[in-house]
């Protein structure tokens, strides 16, 4: 074998134009260079290409990433893993994380969105645990945009189809649609799974001389540069050629592997376990190496291949799905090979790893790359990008509000497809295999019971564009806070933290002002709730013709209940319990789907991080006393479209008689703002004055608003008396009667 790596016949030569086309900038090319004292192989400079992108190197993002809380009492595993663990008591671990997969999906609407699902499921299962429950957060343009339907299809299939047949139920998650995502949608991906405390397993590789095992498909071409090229770019009119570098998934095989790696790690003889994702046997082969301080040799001719004539920068650069890498207890291989036999899975030895901090390829005889493992991830750029806000933000000067009478405004609100059921996406998602789902799609939270413990874990995921795009600060604050209501509302306390931050072009200033600012409302409310950030994912280049979406910081947050009878639902229970309004402040128009409907606009409204946990506290009680029947937050559409959805119960519509006029507010945002934190509660007449003396100091705003009624009518001061049936089947209709073309 040559002592440098070799040029392969019929490489195209390396130079700068060449580098420039893999998406490295000179001065990256130029470093490379200077790392390894000589030119790269084209083989190098694609495996530099994909390290080096903004997908898999954070080079924009990770200075700021590391203001982000992520330790407390129960984290196990944070950064520099697979995904977050937290010990949630009986010996039980939650591992999860949420992944974007956005230029896939606008790509290629089933498959992107579906290999979004198969890879961070691999990520989870890739920890020891298994998966359990799936979340979505998917972002679409305006139904006048002719391609959103078909996107939208592809997308909610691909999900379906995928989590469906893999067997973990996708309980939960929010959609979105607005012309500002026309040619840039966002599909981000979360998973939770489940873990024995004794079978965590790490992706640091240890042990000199132990071997290097790749399991399960063969590698084929599909995905090659999807890292590099396709998600570090922003797009323009060559974006449909791209189509190729989506991956295409195999759910079945995910579910044999699912089982084969469970079964693995509980043998004892695997020693670090990494999917094949972004980047695939390149990033996985170097990070493990990476986290262990150690080399890594790899012999590609042992590569199971999908199709003949593959190139070593090929098999290096494919991002074929449905792979995972195993360094192994040395002399232990021929166990593990014959256990995923088992599973009608392939299992061979491609490599070892070495005590010299290299990564080698090798391949006919040949050496193809020989590059330090630090220079590979450690050591890969981080750039201080600058930032500043837009020196000339837009003025507020949109048209005048057009405030049409307030049940007009609530039927207008209920028929929006942000407002509205979001049934037809969900209904063809499998909420319930596994049967842990206690409350499914279609209340603030979903709860998934922990089998053989009274706790429970709840989910929800949330994003906040409108906000963001106002003030990037203030609307990342908002958004952590709306996924914790939405915990607190079922009776679990917020735990973990998990987010995707989708932003535009980070070299652009304003792009990289919003993603700080972002970053840093993150930090104070995870800080102001106790809250660690135990994973996330970064995606920049949501851009075309640099028209860049809005800010869209996506968080996931995990709660836990410990006792799962203390869950409580959206929806009023019973006739006679009274109404209760708690808030923190006064709603605000700014940035509302009333805003946008029909104007009014303003400021956004202070937050009181103190308030906002006092809040929270409240709710905890309540929900584990059991004083409370229901709990909704305030959110899309403002208080009233909040208290219509309280009445559209499972069992069958009732009613309310509420009054919320209140002196001081404006009418359209009392009703309709959005801005502050408020939950409706529904409590029994026997528990108020219990319900009270929990209130009362704590700041919050308490108001006796109503009663809940059995004639299913909505009534709402002197100026909404609508029937709920009414309302419901607008609701219900918003988006099918869309997605037929009829609005």
């Amino acid at each position: 074998m040559n002592v440098n790596p070799v040029a392969l016949p019929g490489e195209p030569r390396v130079d700068l134009e060449q580098a420039l086309a893999h998406g490295l900038s000179e001065q990256e090319f130029r470093l490379i260079e200077r790392r390894l004292g000589r030119t790269p192989t084209f083989t190098e400079l694609g495996v530099f290409s994909v390290m080096w992108s903004e997908h898999c190197s954070y080079k924009s993002s990770r200075r700021h990433l590391a203001k982000l809380p992520n330790k407390g009492p129960m984290v196990v595993s944070a950064a520099g893993e697979n995904a977050g663990a937290l010990d949630i008591g009986d010996g039980w671990l939650a591992v999860f994380k949420i992944e974007s997969h956005n230029h896939p999906s606008f790509v290629e609407p089933y498959q992107g969105a579906a290999t979004g699902v198969g890879g961070i499921l691999r990520d989870i299962f890739a920890m020891g645990a298994r998966p359990v429950a799936s979340l979505n957060s998917l972002k679409f343009g305006s139904f006048a945009n002719a391609r959103t339907r078909y996107l939208l299809g592809g997308v909610v299939g691909g999900i379906g189809g995928y989590g469906n047949c893999v067997g973990v139920p996708t309980v939960g998650g929010e959609v979105m649609f607005d012309d500002a995502y026309n040619d840039n949608i966002l599909v981000n991906a979360f998973c939770l799974g489940l873990a024995r405390q004794g079978d965590l397993q790490s992706a640091r590789a240890k042990g000199v001389g132990n071997p290097v095992l790749y399991v399960g498909s063969a590698t084929g071409r599909d995905g090659i540069h999807g890292a590099s090229l396709l998600a570090s770019a922003e797009f323009d009119e060559s974006s449909e050629s791209k189509r190729p570098t989506v991956q295409v998934g195999d759910p079945f095989t995910q579910k044999l592997l699912i089982e084969a790696c469970l079964e693995a790690i509980k043998t004892g003889a695997v020693v670090a376990l990494q999917d094949m994702g972004a980047a695939g046997l390149t990033s996985s082969s170097a990070e493990m190496a990476a986290r262990g301080k150690l080399g890594i040799e790899l012999d590609l001719d042992r590569i199971p291949l999908r199709e003949p004539n593959l190139t070593p920068y090929e098999m290096l650069l494919s991002e074929s799905q449905e792979r995972m890498l195993i360094v192994a207890e040395k002399g232990r291989e021929r166990e593990l090979i014959e256990l995923f036999e088992k599973w009608d899975l392939q299992a061979v030895a491609v490599g070892q790893l070495t005590d010299d901090g290299h990564w080698r390829v090798s391949w006919r005889g040949h050496l193809v790359a020989d590059i330090p493992v630090a220079a590979l991830a450690d050591e890969a750029p981080a750039y201080e990008r600058p930032f500043a806000p837009p020196a000339n933000p837009a003025p507020d000067c949109g048209a005048p509000p057009r405030h049409p009478a307030p049940a007009q405004a609530l039927r207008c609100l209920m028929d929006s497809p942000n407002v509205g059921s979001k049934r037809w996406v969900y209904r063809q998602y499998d909420s319930i295999v596994q049967s842990n789902t206690v409350i499914e799609p279609g209340s603030d939270s979903a709860v998934l019971r922990i089998k053989g413990t009274r706790r429970a874990l709840a989910l929800a995921v949330d994003s906040n564009p409108r906000t963001c795009a106002l003030d990037p600060y203030l609307g990342a604050i908002a958004t952590t806070l709306e996924a914790a209501r939405n915990l607190a509302c079922a009776g679990a306390r917020p735990i973990g933290i998990t987010d995707c931050l989708n932003y535009g072009n980070p070299e652009r200033p304003e792009v990289m002002w919003q993603f700080v600012r972002g970053v840093d409302g993150i930090r104070d409310a995870a800080q102001a709730l106790d809250t660690p950030v135990v994973s996330g994912n970064v995606s920049f280049y949501n851009e075309t013709r640099g028209r860049a979406i809005p800010p869209t910081p996506t968080i996931a947050m995990v709660g836990l209940l410990e006792d799962v009878e203390c869950r409580r639902t959206q929806f009023f229970q019973r006739p006679g319990d009274v109404i209760v309004l708690l808030r923190t402040s006064i709603p605000a128009l700014a940035a509302s789907e009333y805003d946008a409907l029909f104007g009014g606009g303003g400021r956004l409204n202070a937050i009181d991080l103190k308030k906002e946990r006092a809040l929270i506290e409240v709710l905890l009680t309540l929900a584990a006393q059991k004083l409370i029947g229901s709990a909704h937050d305030v959110a899309d559409g403002g208080l009233a479209v909040a208290l219509a959805e309280c009445c559209f119960g499972p069992m069958g519509n009732l009613g309310a008689a509420v009054e919320v006029d209140v002196n001081g507010i404006d009418r359209p945002a009392n009703l309709f703002g959005e801005g502050a934190s408020s939950v409706i509660l529904s409590v029994p007449p026997e528990a108020v004055a219990k319900v009270e003396q929990i209130v009362a100091g704590r700041g919050l705003e308490y108001r006796r608003i109503g009663t809940v009624l059995k004639e299913p009518w909505l009534r709402i001061d002197s100026d909404i008396q609508l029937e709920v049936a009414e309302l419901r089947t607008i609701y219900e209709q918003a988006l099918p009667r869309r997605i037929q073309g009829h609005g």
